[in-house]
C-alpha cells in the first residue's frame, strides 16, 4: 500500500499522474513534461506541468531516472494506481475463446492446465503461471492393456473420475493372462489407498507371502506401482509458460533485470511458495517489485488468483508474472477469466 489515500491528489494531479502512468504502461519510457501537454487534453503548459509533477515526484509516485529524462511511476505510484484509478477491461469474446478451446484438448489434467496457461501467456504478453499442491491420486482401479510383446499400458482410474496412462515395460516371457491376474489383483487388493499406501501394502503382502501371484505378475504390479509413483513424485507443482514473452523492446535496454527475472523463474520453489501465499480468500492478489523480496531486484510484478475445485476448495492459483509496468487493467481480467475457465475444468 501506498498509505497515500488518491483523494489527497488534486484533480490536476490525478490527470497528470494518469498520464504518466499509462504512458510508461505502454512504452516502457518516462515521458516529459512537454510530450504530455502535446498528447493530451488537459490545457496546461509544460511549465505547469513540469510543477505538477516534480509535486508527484516529492510524493514518492513518480521517479526521473536521468536528468531532463522525464518522469515515470515509481512502484509505490504503480500501487497507487492500481489500487484507487485502474478501470479494468474484461477479455473480448476472442480472448476468452482461446483460453476455453485448451479445455477441450484430451489428455491429462496437467497437460489442458500447461495449455491454458500458455494461452494466458501469449494474450497477457507475460509469462504465464499457474501452481497446483501436489495431489495424491486415490486409486479406483488400474488394468493393463497390452501394446507389444514388450510393453503394456498401465490404466489407472482414481476416486475422482480421473485416468492416466503409462507405458511399462513387461518382464519376460509374460502371458496375458497374467496381465488380467495383475489388474484384479491391484483392483481387489489397492482400491481406495493413495499410491504411497499402495505401495506400502504390496510390499507387507509380499513379505509375509500372502499375495497368491506367479512371479510374472508379481514382477508386472511391482513395475507399474513403481512407474505411478515415480511419475506422481515429478508431478508438477508449478508450470511455468511464455518466459520468452518478458523479453520485448523495452527489455532490451534493461537486460539485466530481464536476466535477474528469468533466474528468479529457475528458482521455482520461491515462486511457488509465493503463489501458495495466494490461495488464501477468492480476491487476486497483486505483487508489485519490491513488495515482494524476490523481485526486488528484477522489478517484475505478479497477479495471481486462486480457482477452486467442486467441493469448494482452493486446487491452485493461476498467474502472470512480467515487468511492473505491465498492462494491469486488461491483464487483472483475464487471470480472473482464467481462474474460473480453470474451477471449471476442475469441476
Amino acid at each position: 500500500m501506498t498509505g497515500l489515500p488518491i483523494t489527497e491528489l488534486t484533480d490536476r494531479a490525478r490527470d497528470v499522474f494518469r498520464l504518466v502512468v499509462e504512458s510508461y504502461i505502454e512504452s516502457g519510457m518516462p515521458i516529459g513534461s512537454r510530450t504530455i501537454s502535446k498528447l493530451s487534453a488537459l490545457n496546461l503548459s509544460p511549465a505547469s506541468i513540469r510543477n505538477v509533477m516534480q509535486d508527484l515526484e516529492e510524493l514518492g509516485l513518480l521517479a526521473a531516472p536521468h536528468t531532463s529524462a522525464g518522469r515515470m511511476p515509481t512502484e509505490r505510484g504503480l500501487r497507487l494506481f492500481v489500487d484507487g484509478m485502474m478501470q479494468a477491461y474484461e477479455p473480448s469474446a476472442e480472448e476468452r475463446a482461446a483460453i476455453e478451446v485448451r479445455l477441450a484438448q484430451s489428455g491429462p489434467v496437467e497437460e489442458a492446465i500447461a495449455a491454458t496457461t500458455a494461452a494466458l501467456s501469449g494474450l497477457s504478453a507475460c509469462a504465464g503461471l499457474v501452481f497446483v499442491p501436489k495431489r495424491e491420486l486415490v486409486l479406483r482401479q488400474i488394468g493393463f492393456v497390452p501394446l507389444s510383446a514388450h510393453q503394456a499400458l498401465a490404466v489407472l482410474v482414481a476416486e475422482d473420475g480421473s485416468v492416466e496412462n503409462r507405458v511399462v515395460d513387461l518382464p519376460a516371457g509374460v502371458a496375458p493372462s497374467a496381465l488380467v491376474e495383475a489388474g484384479n489383483y491391484m483392483t481387489a487388493m489397492l482400491c481406495g489407498l493413495t499410491l504411497n499406501e499402495a505401495r506400502a501394502r504390496l510390499d507387507r503382502e509380499m513379505a509375509a507371502e500372502r499375495a497368491a501371484l506367479d512371479s510374472a505378475a508379481r514382477a508386472l504390479i511391482e513395475r507399474g506401482l513403481a512407474v505411478w509413483s515415480e511419475d506422481g513424485g515429478r508431478r508438477p507443482v508449478l508450470i511455468v509458460r511464455g518466459q520468452s514473452r518478458l523479453i520485448d523492446a523495452a527489455a532490451v535496454a534493461d537486460l539485466e533485470r530481464v536476466r535477474t527475472l528469468l533466474d528468479d523463474l529457475e528458482g521455482k520453489q520461491e515462486i511457488a511458495q509465493l503463489l501458495d501465499s495466494a490461495r488464501e480468500g477468492n480476491a487476486t492478489r497483486i505483487f508489485i517489485g519490491a513488495e515482494n523480496k524476490l523481485f526486488a531486484l528484477s522489478g517484475s510484478s505478479v497477479i495471481a488468483r486462486p480457482f477452486h475445485g467442486n467441493d469448494g476448495r482452493v486446487v491452485g492459483v493461476v498467474g502472470v508474472i512480467g515487468p511492473t509496468r505491465l498492462n494491469y487493467a486488461r491483464v487483472v481480467p483475464m487471470v480472473d477469466f482464467t481462474a474460473s475457465t480453470l474451477a471449471r475444468l476442475m469441476a
